[in-house]
């Protein structure tokens, strides 16, 4: 039985029956597709497209969409990690490309303090999400938001979010009136996510949150969660939590 090889449309290429150059040279010369074999769709947005090789050229693939099938949802809520980009940007794309394996529905990129890199190729990205989609044979692709300061991605969160943050700092025992940052004092994110809501999950750079930025995030709702007893690095820590999130949310 001839593998079953996922192609991404967007709207404009299902619209007008043929593939992208990319995923037209990819279904010709790699997996030798023919006029009148079967092939399958996604446009990104939770579809899957059952459609029927018309004609190919050299350089493109035409087709008919046949039938549209709505993707069965694999978790209830949504999985949402925001994440101060690592200096390697190798590292940052390799979490996408994990977290959208497994399973996220929006990535969202953080400017810190402390964080060491200031852009990011969002093309680039995309392909990588576009890639893992394909790969792990989803019909959604993660939104990935823009370069956002840390202020600013407090408030863009809607009211009924449920806002988790995991930092390393300690409490300054030295001033009593300091705000209470220990993340001793967190519970671990397996045992507080909830499996209908809307989770985000904020993980600071390689440098960690700034104390001003776990303050601020603690005052606008977010409760410190532990990811575990190890010392993670930012994509490990981001991919954990995204894996923990998965696994609350597919089981309910």
């Amino acid at each position: 039985m001839k593998e079953k090889h996922l192609f991404y449309a967007d709207s404009a290429s299902i619209a007008q029956g043929v593939l992208s150059e990319e995923e037209s040279r990819h279904a010709l010369k790699a997996l030798r597709v023919k006029p009148g074999e079967i092939i399958w769709l996604t446009d990104g947005n939770g579809t899957f497209h059952e459609a029927r090789v018309t004609e190919t050229d050299k350089r493109n693939c035409w087709f008919q969409t046949e039938r549209t099938l709505p993707d069965t949802p694999r978790w209830k809520g949504r999985i949402r990690i925001a994440v101060a980009p690592t200096k390697n940007a190798d590292r940052t794309e390799w979490l996408l490309e994990k977290a959208t394996e497994i399973g996220v529905d929006e990535f969202i990129l953080l400017k810190c303090a402390h964080a060491e890199r200031k852009s990011v190729n969002r093309e680039r990205l995309e392909r990588i999400a576009i890639s893992a989609m394909k790969q792990s044979y989803k019909a959604s692709k993660p939104v990935i938001t823009e370069m956002t300061a840390f202020d600013d991605f407090l408030q863009m969160l809607a009211p009924d979010t449920q806002r988790l943050i995991a930092h390393c700092h300690e409490a300054d025992d030295k001033d009593p009136d300091s705000f209470d940052l220990t993340p001793a004092a967190s519970v671990f994110l397996g045992d507080v996510v909830e499996p209908d809501a809307d989770t985000v999950v904020a993980i600071g750079p390689e440098g960690d949150f700034s104390p001003e930025e776990v303050e601020k995030a603690l005052k606008n709702g977010f409760r410190a969660v532990s990811l575990g007893e190890s010392r993670l690095r930012t994509e490990t820590a981001a991919l954990v939590a995204v894996h923990t999130m998965s696994l609350i949310k597919r089981r309910h």
